[in-house]
């Protein structure tokens, strides 16, 4: 039996948060035009809105007798590890303190108060991600572990997209494990008893007119207060039974540990030009809600290829363009196309470098068979290159575990990483290059459901195959997360619920 998907903390106080209003008034399309969204002020009513439309519940799905949720962050097999804290101080209607956000109910749970007045210093609001690796492990063993850091930035940039409706920015606080685990309370082990623990994520700084972005000391402040704060709540048991533990885990997430605080050299990204025409005209917190991961595809839908290259230009770094901005570091991420029906495109394999610097390197590592053939209509930002013309539908559905949904959509992808490079930073850059895999899937979802398509993220693949698909024959590039993009077919014998209906407020 699946372990419960909600975590609570017995014995806390409640603070329901305020829904979003039907109509916020901006577009999908105002996201990347941040001088068209009037900032929000920090308040109990925009944390809400901030909470609900990055880790909230997005519908309720019905089949018979059985209910699921599904939620703004997509999750592996629909299981969702990760756990959001809310860490604010100066916020009318909050009393300073940590928070846990429980989506079910929509509320936040006060783990701890400091030993602040409300007012006592500017406003300060920072987000908490946790993983419980359980939730993961139940159903795919030993995958889980990179399964939760691909949750992890989708989750990430879900809250950088809420962030950008509200006229926010974000930025990622460079903080250790240990500091993450005290802040949010993950090492209190009397709270925990034998509840499933949480292993930390990250955090996330809330930018707003309110709250500026000059951090300083202020995350050895907050951890400071957490020390001097009181602590209250027990965490709940998710699954009474653990049949296997796969001690594996462990030792990776040990293995990966940030034990200092990670520095991440800065990077700016290239000048490029404005992102290319968004079409929709829907408000992006429809957009958001209605993001679904397909199940499966026509296999005759096709994309033009103006919205072909609108979608690969939004997985392009920009700066102050969300959510890619929210990471300080050089992409590490190459997307590797299985194109199939794109109008303007031979079928076969192209490959889109998301850092041109990469384009010798990777060359020297892929097969000589490769054609490097760049299209003559493609804008010239983007450094897309067709490496194969063939029919890539049969190649594409193997590699991803004979999954049909690879090859019945438009296009599927492997998402190739800068492996070795990435990892000579330290060894936690192995949960950032899952991050930025999982930041790049959620563009995709949201930029496939603004030209009323879908996708779906492909945890299950063969790495190996791929890479001798590919020629690659040591650890310089790997594959990390495939995606596939295309017309949904939907069961008609589900039954969509909104997504608070089982919530009666006054």
């Amino acid at each position: 039996m699946q372990p419960n998907p909600f975590r609570r903390f017995a014995g806390t106080k409640q603070i329901p948060l305020p829904f979003s209003q039907q109509d916020l008034g901006v577009r999908y399309c105002d996201l990347y035009e941040s001088e068209n969204i009037k900032p929000a002020e920090l308040s109990v009513e925009s944390i809400g809105t901030l909470m609900e439309l990055s880790m909230g519940l997005a519908a309720w799905k019905e089949y018979q007798s059985e209910r699921w949720a599904l939620r703004c962050n997509p999750s592996s097999g629909n299981l969702h590890p990760t756990e959001a804290y809310v860490i604010t101080y100066g916020v009318v209607g909050l009393e300073p303190g940590v928070y846990h956000y429980v989506s079910f109910d929509h509320v936040l749970e006060q783990r701890c108060i400091f030993p602040l007045s409300d007012h006592q210093r500017d406003p300060c609001v920072v987000i908490g991600l946790s993983s419980v690796i359980w939730r993961e492990a139940w159903k795919y063993g030993e995958r889980a572990y990179r399964y939760c850091q691909l949750d992890t930035g989708h989750a990430l940039a879900a809250i950088r997209y809420a962030c950008a409706l509200l006229g926010w920015s974000a930025d990622l606080v460079s903080a250790s494990d240990d500091t993450i685990e005290q802040l949010l309370g993950l090492n209190r082990t009397e709270d925990f008893g034998t509840a499933e623990p949480e292993h930390p994520d990250l955090l996330l700084k809330i930018v707003s007119a309110d709250s500026p972005s000059a951090w300083s000391d202020e995350v050895e402040a907050l951890v400071q207060y957490s020390c001097q704060g009181k602590w209250s709540g027990t965490a709940n048991t998710l699954d009474r039974k653990h049949l296997y533990e796969w001690p594996i885990i462990d030792e990776v997430a040990h293995a990966t540990r940030s034990f200092k605080t990670s520095t991440v050299a800065q990077w700016t990204p290239d000048d490029l030009p404005l992102p290319l025409p968004c079409k929709t005209r829907l408000q992006a917190k429809e957009i958001i809600q209605r993001r679904r991961s397909a199940q499966m595809f026509d296999g005759i839908t096709t994309i033009e290829a103006d919205d072909f290259y609108r979608i690969l230009d939004m997985l392009m770094p920009r700066l102050n363009t969300p959510p890619l901005d929210v990471l300080p570091w050089q992409p590490k991420i190459h997307l590797v196309l299985f194109v199939h029906r794109v109008n303007g495109f031979e079928s076969g394999l192209y490959i889109l470098l998301r850092n041109e610097q990469v384009l010798d390197s990777i060359k020297s590592e892929l097969t000589d068979k490769m054609e490097w053939q760049q299209m003559e209509a493609t804008p010239k930002h983007l450094n897309l290159y067709r490496l194969v013309k063939a029919n890539a539908q049969k190649a594409a559905a193997t590699l991803s575990c004979h999954q049909r949904i690879a090859s019945d959509s438009a296009f599927s992808l492997a998402m190739l990483s800068e492996f070795d490079k990435a990892l000579e930073t330290g060894p936690w850059a192995y949960k950032h290059l899952y991050w930025e895999a999982g930041m790049l899937g959620q563009v995709l979802y949201l930029e496939a459901e603004a030209i009323d398509l879908q996708g779906t993220g492909i945890g299950c693949f063969f790495d190996d195959p791929v890479h001798e698909m590919l020629g690659i024959k040591n650890t310089q590039f790997q594959s990390l997360y495939h995606f596939t993009v295309g017309g949904a077919l939907n069961d008609s014998r589900l039954r969509t619920i909104m997504p608070y209906e089982h919530l009666k407020r006054d």
